[in-house]
């Protein structure tokens, strides 16, 4: 079983406004209400993948409702704490005639210390039949900076795959606690490394130092793949994956594509080499759908023919 933890669920709402202008009425052309939030969209690809899944999280009031009724629609298995703050909806503008999104995301719920206990003891109880556990996504209201760092650490212990997915003071946190697995994109890898990359000399140094940082496996994605610093067992262990720029009607959640495709490749027992050609490709395919976490895989399939993997040289540390 693979767990998903979305502290920061959401109701999100895409909009597909062509030539959109601020300060002026627009009429969409099309539009979609998912449940959402990182590890909800991970979850969602997940399961379109064919991989066991529970997402987990909070859910708050009618919109909190909302989005437990449209999970079990998508007939994803999930085991939430209620909460008595209402959870927040968000919303995307894309604009067709120019490919720019706009995004306006809400900060979340105030959780009370009883409610977060409570997410405490969910997340321990569904680990004990897990192997993989994701943390994904940003926290709302009253929940301290460490609480991912300190649920890795409960986890390990236990022996699951612990994953990072989140920006800011809650992923330099996290990575302290040496998870399995740190995702982050290119400008949340800026801010975690502490300066902005230059070329790809730059990203590739970026993934190396993440694991210097603590986590143990690093994956930075970017727009047309990813830099990967892995263990070293034999394979490369520093990566660039790449594929083609897609025919893309969205990018949103693309990045939640990749680290699914990652994670039900790796959960299969596939290698790691594998399953980087296989979230590039996921990542890919995905931006080609209305909607975050949507993909089909036997597209994916047929677009892994196109996905690069090259070694990279790691510089010598400075001394």
């Amino acid at each position: 079983m693979i767990i998903t933890v979305t502290l920061n669920a959401a109701l999100d709402k895409t909009l597909e406004v062509p030539n959109f202008t601020p300060g002026r009425r627009l009429r969409t052309v099309d539009q979609t209400t998912t449940p959402g939030g990182k590890g909800v969209n991970i979850a969602r690809a997940l399961r379109r993948l064919g991989q066991p899944v529970i997402a987990t999280g909070f859910a708050g009031g009618p919109t909190g409702t909302r989005i437990l009724e449209a999970l079990n629609a998508e007939s994803i298995v999930n085991a939430f704490v209620r909460i008595r703050d209402e959870s927040r909806t968000n919303t995307a503008v894309l604009d067709p005639t120019t490919g720019i999104h706009t995004e306006i995301n809400e900060r979340g719920p105030d959780v009370s210390a009883q409610e977060l206990d409570l997410l405490r003891d969910k997340c321990l109880y569904l680990a004990r039949g897990a192997r993989m556990c994701v943390f994904a996504g940003s926290l709302p209201q009253g929940v301290e900076p460490g609480i991912y760092g300190e649920l890795i650490r409960e986890l390990h212990k236990m022996g699951v795959t612990t994953v990072l997915d989140t920006d800011g003071e809650p992923l330099r946190l996290g990575v302290r606690e040496q998870p399995s697995i740190v995702s982050p994109n290119e400008l949340e890898a800026e801010q975690l490394v502490g300066h902005e990359f230059n070329d790809d000399d730059d990203r590739a140094e970026a993934v190396v130092e993440m694991t210097r940082l603590g986590a143990r496996e690093a994956i930075m994605t970017v727009g047309d793949g990813c830099y990967a610093k892995l263990p070293e067992d034999g394979s490369p262990a520093l990566v660039r994956v790449r594929v083609a720029q897609q025919d893309a009607r969205s990018p949103i959640g693309s990045g939640d594509a990749f680290l699914a495709g990652y994670l039900a490749t790796r959960y299969s027992g596939r290698d790691r080499l594998d399953a980087l050609r296989y979230a590039v490709a996921c990542g890919a395919e995905s931006t080609r759908h209305f909607g975050a976490g949507v993909i089909d895989p036997m597209r994916v399939e047929r677009l892994l023919e196109e996905v690069e993997v090259g070694p990279l040289e790691q510089r010598a540390p400075v001394r």
